[in-house]
């Protein structure tokens, strides 16, 4: 599913109007969630490595 709302968001960004944008990308965030909550991970541990490509 994850692939799929990529995909939709990665469309909408070329060729759609901004709500259509903000609508993929809120479907793919939510799926992304899913996802990790499915592997028993956590959002921080997401955002720690985008902390760690600061540098």
């Amino acid at each position: 599913k994850v692939g799929e709302e990529g995909v939709e968001t990665a469309l909408a960004a070329v060729a759609g109007p901004d709500e259509e944008v903000a609508s993929e990308s809120a479907d793919l965030i939510y799926h992304l969630l899913v996802l990790l909550q499915a592997r028993g991970m956590k959002l921080n541990n997401v955002i720690d490595v985008l902390k760690s490509r600061e540098k």
